[in-house]
Parts: structure tokens; sequence; C-alpha cells
């Protein structure tokens, strides 16, 4: 695991990288992303409705394959929706 990766572990995606709490919050709801270039983030979807959770993510970042302006698809697994996996990168 390289610098950026441990950097990202255990934070929420969206959140300030020198957050000085940058874990969960209580009364909130995440779902874990496996794979990719967020891997290891937190995604808060407190606020998603069932058929939003379903449709996935695609989550800015500038680690992914088309760099700035990029993003990184993340889809929940259908046998555990708290974690979701990446599926690739899109510009």
């Amino acid at each position: 695991m390289n610098g950026d990766e441990q950097l990202l572990r255990g934070r929420i995606y969206g959140h300030d990288h020198d957050d000085p709490d940058p874990g969960p919050r209580p009364g909130r709801s995440y779902a874990v992303l496996v794979g990719g270039p967020l891997d290891g983030l937190l995604l808060d979807v407190t606020d998603w409705t069932p058929d939003q959770i379903a449709e996935g993510a695609a989550l800015s970042t500038e680690l992914g394959r088309f760099g700035p302006g990029g993003r990184a698809l993340y889809d929940p697994r259908p046998t555990d929706p708290n974690h979701f996996d990446w599926s690739g990168d899109s510009p």
C-alpha cells in the first residue's frame, strides 16, 4: 500500500483530506468503496433511497484513469449493499 492509499483508508469520500476527524459520524450510514482509485473510502449513503443505492455511484476523482474531471464507477454488491465494488472509470 502506497502513501496515497494509506491517506484514503477509513476516510469519508468528499471530506477534506486534512479533516481532524475524518472517520464515520454517529447516526450516519456508509457504504465501503472496494477496489479502484477510492478503495477503502466510506461513502455516506444516509439520505439515499433504495433505488439510488441500487443505481450505484459515479464519483469524481483525480486518482482514476482519466485524471482530473474523471469519475470512478461503483456498484453495490448484490449480496451486500453496504459494499460498493469498483466497476471502472469514466471521463
